[in-house]
Protein backbone atom coordinates (compact mmCIF):
# COMPACT_ATOMS: atom_id res chain seq x y z
CA UNK A 1 0.00 0.00 0.00
CA UNK A 2 2.81 2.35 1.09
CA UNK A 3 4.04 1.88 -2.91
CA UNK A 4 1.11 3.65 -4.52
CA UNK A 5 1.47 6.88 -1.93
CA UNK A 6 5.62 7.01 -2.60
CA UNK A 7 4.67 6.77 -6.59
CA UNK A 8 1.74 8.81 -6.48
CA UNK A 9 4.21 11.77 -4.03
CA UNK A 10 7.26 11.23 -6.26
CA UNK A 11 4.52 12.29 -9.78
CA UNK A 12 4.09 15.45 -7.46
CA UNK A 13 7.29 16.45 -6.28
CA UNK A 14 8.98 15.40 -9.27
CA UNK A 15 6.35 17.88 -11.36
CA UNK A 16 7.71 21.38 -9.76
CA UNK A 17 10.56 22.93 -10.21
CA UNK A 18 11.20 24.19 -6.77
CA UNK A 19 14.59 22.73 -5.96
CA UNK A 20 15.27 20.57 -3.25
CA UNK A 21 18.83 21.09 -1.11
CA UNK A 22 19.34 17.56 0.90
CA UNK A 23 21.62 18.72 3.98
CA UNK A 24 23.16 15.47 5.61
CA UNK A 25 25.05 15.40 9.07
CA UNK A 26 27.93 14.61 10.43
CA UNK A 27 29.74 11.41 8.28
CA UNK A 28 26.71 12.32 5.68
CA UNK A 29 24.36 10.11 4.59
CA UNK A 30 24.95 6.40 3.34
CA UNK A 31 23.42 5.41 0.16
CA UNK A 32 20.83 3.52 2.78
CA UNK A 33 19.77 6.24 4.72
CA UNK A 34 16.61 7.95 4.45
CA UNK A 35 17.72 11.08 3.41
CA UNK A 36 19.54 9.19 0.20
CA UNK A 37 16.40 7.94 -0.44
CA UNK A 38 14.59 11.33 -0.39
CA UNK A 39 17.36 12.37 -2.81
CA UNK A 40 16.24 9.62 -5.30
CA UNK A 41 12.79 10.68 -5.07
CA UNK A 42 12.89 13.97 -5.39
CA UNK A 43 15.78 14.78 -7.76
CA UNK A 44 17.07 17.09 -5.16
CA UNK A 45 20.58 18.29 -4.83
CA UNK A 46 22.76 17.09 -1.77
CA UNK A 47 25.20 19.56 -0.53
CA UNK A 48 28.26 18.08 -0.67
CA UNK A 49 31.05 19.15 2.15
CA UNK A 50 34.83 18.67 2.13
CA UNK A 51 35.38 16.65 5.50
CA UNK A 52 31.83 14.89 6.58
CA UNK A 53 33.95 14.01 9.66
CA UNK A 54 34.62 17.57 10.44
CA UNK A 55 31.53 19.32 11.43
CA UNK A 56 32.68 23.42 11.08
CA UNK A 57 29.29 25.25 11.03
CA UNK A 58 31.76 28.33 8.71
CA UNK A 59 32.37 26.02 6.37
CA UNK A 60 29.42 23.55 6.63
CA UNK A 61 26.84 26.46 6.40
CA UNK A 62 28.75 28.49 3.76
CA UNK A 63 28.94 25.27 1.76
CA UNK A 64 24.67 25.05 1.86
CA UNK A 65 24.54 28.58 1.46
CA UNK A 66 26.64 28.06 -2.36
CA UNK A 67 23.90 25.55 -2.98
CA UNK A 68 21.15 28.07 -1.98
CA UNK A 69 22.38 31.06 -4.30
CA UNK A 70 23.64 28.25 -7.13
CA UNK A 71 19.41 28.10 -7.38
CA UNK A 72 17.01 30.66 -9.69
CA UNK A 73 14.33 29.49 -7.41
CA UNK A 74 13.34 29.37 -3.77
CA UNK A 75 14.79 26.12 -2.10
CA UNK A 76 13.23 23.65 0.59
CA UNK A 77 15.84 22.43 2.77
CA UNK A 78 15.78 18.82 3.97
CA UNK A 79 18.37 18.63 6.70
CA UNK A 80 19.92 15.83 9.27
CA UNK A 81 21.67 16.48 12.30
CA UNK A 82 24.17 19.00 12.32
CA UNK A 83 23.48 19.49 8.41
CA UNK A 84 20.22 21.23 10.29
CA UNK A 85 22.32 23.70 12.16
CA UNK A 86 24.70 24.53 9.00
CA UNK A 87 21.08 24.75 7.01
CA UNK A 88 19.61 27.33 10.07
CA UNK A 89 22.47 29.17 10.01
CA UNK A 90 22.93 29.55 6.17
CA UNK A 91 18.83 30.09 5.91
CA UNK A 92 19.36 33.10 8.68
CA UNK A 93 21.02 34.90 6.38
CA UNK A 94 19.20 33.91 2.89
CA UNK A 95 15.65 33.76 4.42
CA UNK A 96 14.14 35.09 1.15
CA UNK A 97 15.56 32.37 -0.94
CA UNK A 98 13.92 29.48 1.06
CA UNK A 99 10.78 28.25 0.71
CA UNK A 100 10.32 25.92 3.59
CA UNK A 101 12.86 23.54 5.92
CA UNK A 102 12.55 20.06 7.22
CA UNK A 103 14.70 19.94 10.41
CA UNK A 104 14.90 16.31 11.16
CA UNK A 105 17.05 15.41 14.32
CA UNK A 106 18.90 18.22 14.59
CA UNK A 107 22.61 17.90 16.62
CA UNK A 108 22.28 19.87 20.27
CA UNK A 109 24.58 22.70 19.10
CA UNK A 110 25.74 22.61 22.81
CA UNK A 111 27.70 19.90 21.54
CA UNK A 112 29.98 21.68 19.46
CA UNK A 113 30.15 24.71 21.24
CA UNK A 114 28.41 26.52 19.24
CA UNK A 115 25.03 27.84 20.50
CA UNK A 116 25.76 31.27 19.99
CA UNK A 117 25.92 31.27 16.78
CA UNK A 118 22.44 29.51 15.72
CA UNK A 119 19.67 31.85 15.14
CA UNK A 120 17.27 32.24 17.52
CA UNK A 121 14.05 34.06 16.20
CA UNK A 122 11.30 32.71 14.07
CA UNK A 123 11.96 31.57 10.21
CA UNK A 124 10.14 34.16 8.01
CA UNK A 125 8.94 30.54 5.55
CA UNK A 126 7.16 27.57 6.95
CA UNK A 127 9.31 24.83 8.65
CA UNK A 128 8.98 21.26 10.45
CA UNK A 129 11.54 20.16 13.13
CA UNK A 130 10.90 16.40 13.35
CA UNK A 131 12.76 14.98 16.86
CA UNK A 132 13.12 11.58 18.33
CA UNK A 133 12.48 11.31 22.48
CA UNK A 134 15.49 9.38 22.62
CA UNK A 135 18.12 10.80 19.76
CA UNK A 136 21.54 10.86 21.58
CA UNK A 137 22.42 14.30 19.84
CA UNK A 138 19.83 16.33 20.89
CA UNK A 139 16.74 15.66 23.63
CA UNK A 140 13.50 16.41 22.95
CA UNK A 141 12.81 19.33 25.16
CA UNK A 142 16.11 21.07 23.66
CA UNK A 143 14.37 20.21 20.48
CA UNK A 144 11.15 21.67 21.28
CA UNK A 145 13.01 24.58 22.48
CA UNK A 146 14.63 25.29 19.34
CA UNK A 147 11.45 24.89 17.87
CA UNK A 148 9.88 27.39 19.30
CA UNK A 149 12.76 30.14 18.88
CA UNK A 150 12.55 29.13 14.89
CA UNK A 151 8.65 29.51 14.60
CA UNK A 152 8.69 25.77 13.59
CA UNK A 153 5.87 23.19 13.97
CA UNK A 154 7.29 20.67 16.32
CA UNK A 155 6.73 16.84 14.95
CA UNK A 156 7.19 14.13 18.21
CA UNK A 157 8.39 11.17 16.40
CA UNK A 158 8.31 9.07 19.42
CA UNK A 159 11.46 7.05 20.28
CA UNK A 160 12.97 7.14 17.41
CA UNK A 161 16.67 7.28 17.74
CA UNK A 162 18.87 9.93 15.78
CA UNK A 163 16.36 8.94 13.04
CA UNK A 164 19.37 7.46 11.23
CA UNK A 165 19.94 4.08 9.20
CA UNK A 166 21.60 3.01 12.89
CA UNK A 167 17.73 3.62 14.31
CA UNK A 168 16.30 1.65 10.67
CA UNK A 169 15.57 4.83 9.04
CA UNK A 170 16.27 3.74 4.99
CA UNK A 171 13.67 4.36 3.53
CA UNK A 172 10.87 6.73 5.36
CA UNK A 173 7.55 7.40 3.86
CA UNK A 174 6.20 9.18 6.86
CA UNK A 175 9.53 11.56 6.51
CA UNK A 176 8.89 11.71 3.23
CA UNK A 177 4.86 12.35 4.05
CA UNK A 178 6.35 15.32 6.66
CA UNK A 179 7.79 17.14 3.45
CA UNK A 180 4.85 16.80 1.86
CA UNK A 181 3.00 18.28 4.14
CA UNK A 182 5.35 21.38 4.57
CA UNK A 183 5.05 22.15 0.81
CA UNK A 184 1.14 22.21 0.68
CA UNK A 185 1.34 24.37 3.77
CA UNK A 186 3.74 27.12 1.88
CA UNK A 187 2.19 30.08 0.24
CA UNK A 188 2.79 29.40 -3.90
CA UNK A 189 5.47 31.00 -4.91
CA UNK A 190 6.54 31.56 -8.94
CA UNK A 191 9.39 33.48 -10.80
CA UNK A 192 12.49 33.54 -10.52
CA UNK A 193 15.14 35.21 -7.76
CA UNK A 194 17.47 36.31 -10.50
CA UNK A 195 16.78 39.59 -11.95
Amino acid sequence: MRGPLVTARKLEVSETADPVLVVPGLNGSGPTHWQSWIEALTGAQRVEQDDWARPDIDLWSARVEQAIVAQTKAVWLVAHSFGCLASVVAASRLADRIAGALLVAPASPDKFGITARIPDTPFPFPTVLAASRNDPWMKFMSAAHWADRWGARLVDLGEAGHVNTESGHGPWPAGFELFCQLRASAPVVSGSLQD
